[in-house]
């Protein structure tokens, strides 16, 4: 067993992770925004497709239906984290120093 490769990968993993953290597009304030814009996406999605199942466009209506599903589930997940972070601020404000 050559123990020098696995040496190498280690490193190379430390390095990677590393690299992450000092990279600046993993800012929270991203991570955040890319959260909302996908929550937002999968609104817009899930409009569009009971504008269509409305109309009648619609040509799958399993299709349609799962994207007001996954917008319905997509937007409880945001304020369920909402809600989940300003308890956590309150608490936090709550603490004495």
């Amino acid at each position: 067993m050559n123990i020098s490769s696995i040496t190498n990968s280690i490193s190379q993993g430390k390095n990677q992770q590393e690299n992450s953290i000092n990279d600046k597009s993993n800012t929270f304030k991203s991570i955040l925004n890319n959260a909302i814009n996908e929550v937002n996406n999968t609104q817009v999605k899930g409009y569009n497709a009971m504008a269509d199942i409305s109309t009648g466009k619609v040509t799958n209506l399993q299709e349609a239906v799962q994207k007001i599903e996954e917008a319905q589930l997509s937007l409880q997940l945001a304020l369920e984290v909402k809600n989940k972070a300003i308890n956590a601020y309150k608490e936090v404000m709550r603490m004495s120093v």
